[in-house]
């Protein structure tokens, strides 16, 4: 007779098993592998938590005792958001008041990147002003205040506000990015941020925040010398603050946004920054973004661009004159990107053209209620060539003439630009 073979199985293998198997839920005689997930360890539970919405996350608290303990871990508490509108007049979400107070008396010492949204509604930004006042045991580094729909913050006392944001500049001594556009703050108010935090604020963004002054933004840039970013209205730009953010003291300023804003034509003065003033920002801060957005009446650009001036970034957001784009052309050298929402009736071939000629760094452009030849605006595209990443340019806005029709000029552009392109069909940006 033919010996039989053995083959014997490795322990892992046979008889004894080293690792469990998946077993169904009531098998005798078998070990379950189901994962416990109670016993996951603390920095996988809070890794998991990350990506959880709060209400998720509060809801997965309640499995057991071991992610309730990870549900209140400082690390998931230094960020947040909170979000307050009234039921009856938005359609958007809201925090639970309940898990407002249990974050006040529990972890306002863990917040650190806190935000507040709100809808247009007074209450909700009053409720929010509530809230900010009882952030007293706070470390706060950033701090937003986001109205989804103006007004909001405008229409709450000044009073509330300004106590109520008091209480996070002299408490938290560590801010480094405040956002409060459209918000009643106030030179004093900037007084005790600076007072509290000038070693550690690197942005700062308050555009339409009427109740400043020049001279309380001097006071910030003066004090403040490590500011990187910086948002506010051509009413707060002065000579003396450029020059502030120029001395040697003062790190290199990153990104100035200035907003041009005219609530009525004819009613505004809008006053003229000396070239000297730009040319020292520059010296001090050779690779400073600075971005300019117009909302003005056509006969309200006189003061603007009449020296070289070292804007990079412009957007008109109203009609705009083809006199106020042939100074763009001529004063504007560091450009690098250009949007025009609307024009007129008058071909800009000249202006572009110029623009594209002397703006050696232009690398992105969008057209709206403009006229362009398509000669003039192949010309345009075949002296900018492959430096041209953006170019959102309304189909309506390109008029065919006697050398290119559409079909030509899309060929054309998408042969100097090095890809295929087309005219779009609604505005990008």
């Amino acid at each position: 007779m033919k010996r039989r073979e053995s083959h014997s199985l490795p322990a892992s293998e046979g008889g004894r098993m080293k690792h469990k198997v998946f077993c169904p839920r009531g098998s005798r005689n078998q070990p379950s592998t189901a994962q416990d997930w109670g016993n996951l360890p603390h920095h996988v539970v809070l890794q998991i938590f990350q990506y959880l919405s709060l209400v998720d996350r509060a809801r997965a608290s309640s499995v057991c005792r071991h992610w309730n303990e990870v549900f209140h871990i400082p690390d998931l508490w230094r960020r947040f958001e909170f979000e307050l509108n009234q039921p009856a007049t938005s359609y958007l979400k809201s925090t639970h008041p309940d898990l407002i107070q249990q974050i006040i008396k529990k972890h306002a010492q863990h917040l650190q990147y806190v935000s507040f949204k709100v809808d247009s509604c007074t209450e909700s930004a009053e409720a929010a002003c509530n809230i900010l006042s009882q952030l007293v045991n706070c470390t706060i580094k950033t701090l937003g205040l986001i109205s989804t729909a103006k007004p909001s913050f405008m229409n709450v006392s000044q009073s509330h506000f300004v106590s109520a944001l008091t209480v996070v500049f002299v408490n938290s001594k560590s801010l480094s990015s405040i956002k409060i556009d459209d918000t009643p703050v106030d030179d004093p108010s900037l007084k005790v941020l600076v007072a509290n935090n000038s070693d550690t604020l690197k942005l700062l963004k308050m555009s339409s925040c009427p109740h400043v002054s020049p001279a309380g933004i001097l006071c910030v840039a003066d004090q403040c010398h490590g500011l990187r970013e910086l948002a506010l209205n051509y009413h707060l730009l002065s000579d003396e603050l450029l020059l502030a953010l120029s001395t040697e003291k003062h790190v290199h300023l990153e990104h100035l946004r200035v907003d041009v804003v005219s609530e009525s034509p004819g009613q505004t003065h809008f006053h003229t920054i000396k070239k000297s003033s730009w040319d020292a920002l520059v010296r001090h801060s050779p690779k400073v973004n600075i971005v300019m957005y117009f909302f003005l009446y056509e006969e309200e650009f006189e003061p603007f661009f009449q020296d070289e001036t070292p804007v990079t970034h412009v957007y008109f957001g109203q009609a705009v004159s083809k006199a106020m784009l042939g100074r763009i052309g001529l004063n504007c050298p560091r450009l690098v990107e250009l949007v025009v929402c609307a024009n007129g009736l008058e071909p800009l071939d000249e202006e572009l053209i110029r623009i594209g000629e002397r703006c050696s760094s232009l690398a992105a452009i969008g057209l709206g209620e403009c006229e362009v030849t398509c000669s003039g605006f192949v010309e345009f595209v075949k002296m900018c060539g492959r430096r041209l990443t953006q170019l959102s340019i309304m189909e309506e806005v390109l008029i065919p003439d006697s050398r290119y029709n559409l079909d030509q000029m899309h060929s054309e552009v998408s042969k100097h630009l090095g890809r295929n392109w087309f005219p779009d069909m609604m505005p990008t940006w």
